[in-house]
């Protein structure tokens, strides 16, 4: 699908004109164009990349290839940038999907193989300024307000993000079982990861078009997207303290595991100690000897009784007071 707003004199002039005037709307002096292609079909690629707009074939196959990273490449006419959006029409939290930007002197292009719900708010509200009532617009300040919208879209995964480490964190102070533990961990873990590995390369790109030595970025602009650069940092920042936190969690864990280890072996060694002295007493009391002088007395069998309940109950004792029992 092919999404057109035409302004001329930096004024809004009207929406999704034919596609064969393009051409002579592109030519005419003072008209600038916004042209999105959402999901678009082979014959829409072709001819607004290849026959309107006449791009390098290495941006055509970028465009309609999957790109790996962020990357932002300058040619004599534009600039190219591939961006990557978060995808919230699939599970995955982190799905992203890739957003090519080509901007020129009096041109954007935007071109995303999926639509994508934060291109349509900000066509919509470019679209809804009407005839006559757009203040001073530009192909970058176009830019500006899709790559900060990128960037809003991002709030609703942090959010989920928040919520998933503090859930993690009543489980680690909780009695959860490593079993149910460590895929929590290892999930949100990766997930972190993810998101800085897609954040860092991306507030690479606005840094590099804030420098302002692009050609295709007004000084206008500029201080705005300084303040992009500055909302990607924010983002990678929030998820390497994030990803400390964890780890610090993961550290509590441990320890409260190993002290909790350490309690049991207490206790087991406590109740192996309470058994000395029946062992010690009734061992040497119970050999089968032909004569025994200290047995020969009535009150013997009642006096080592005593003495092996006087020796548990004084040990019993001292390891309560040592703490473990």
């Amino acid at each position: 699908m092919i999404t057109t707003l035409v302004y001329r004199d930096h004024r809004f002039l009207q929406q999704n004109p034919p596609l064969e005037s393009l051409a002579a709307l592109r030519a005419e002096p003072g008209v600038m164009l916004w042209i999105d292609l959402s999901a678009p079909t082979p014959e829409e690629t072709s001819a607004i990349l290849e026959q309107l707009f006449a791009l390098h074939p290495v941006v055509v196959e970028d465009c309609t290839t999957d790109s790996p990273f962020p990357k932002i490449d300058a040619f004599d006419d534009y600039l190219h940038l591939v961006m990557h959006a978060v995808d919230y029409s699939k599970t995955d939290k982190f799905t992203t999907t890739d957003i090519d930007l080509i901007l020129g002197k009096t041109f954007l292009l935007t071109f995303h193989r999926q639509p994508l719900r934060l291109v349509q708010q900000v066509l919509e509200r470019h679209a809804r300024s009407g005839p006559g009532i757009a203040p001073v617009r530009g192909p970058d300040r176009f830019a500006h307000s899709l790559l900060d919208q990128l960037v809003e879209a991002y709030k609703p995964a942090l959010d989920e993000l928040r919520a998933d480490l503090e859930a993690v964190e009543v489980s680690i102070l909780g009695q959860t079982s490593p079993q149910e533990l460590f895929p929590q961990i290892v999930a949100l873990r990766k997930d972190l990861a993810t998101l800085r590995q897609i954040v860092r390369p991306q507030r690479a790109v606005a840094v590099e078009l804030a420098s302002g030595k692009t050609g295709f970025v007004r000084p206008v602009v500029v201080p705005y997207l300084r303040d992009l650069a500055e909302d990607f940092a924010r983002i990678e920042s929030q998820a390497a303290a994030w990803g400390e936190q964890l780890i610090l969690g993961f550290r509590v864990y441990l320890n409260k595991s190993s002290h909790q280890a350490n309690e049991g072996i207490k206790v087991l060694t406590g109740l192996t100690a309470l058994t000395m002295p029946p062992i010690l007493i009734g061992g040497w009391f119970g050999m089968n000897f032909a004569r025994m002088p200290e047995l020969a007395a009535p009150w013997a069998y009642p006096a080592a009784a005593f003495l092996t309940l006087a020796a548990t109950g004084s040990l019993f004792v001292f390891l309560r007071r040592r703490r473990w029992l």
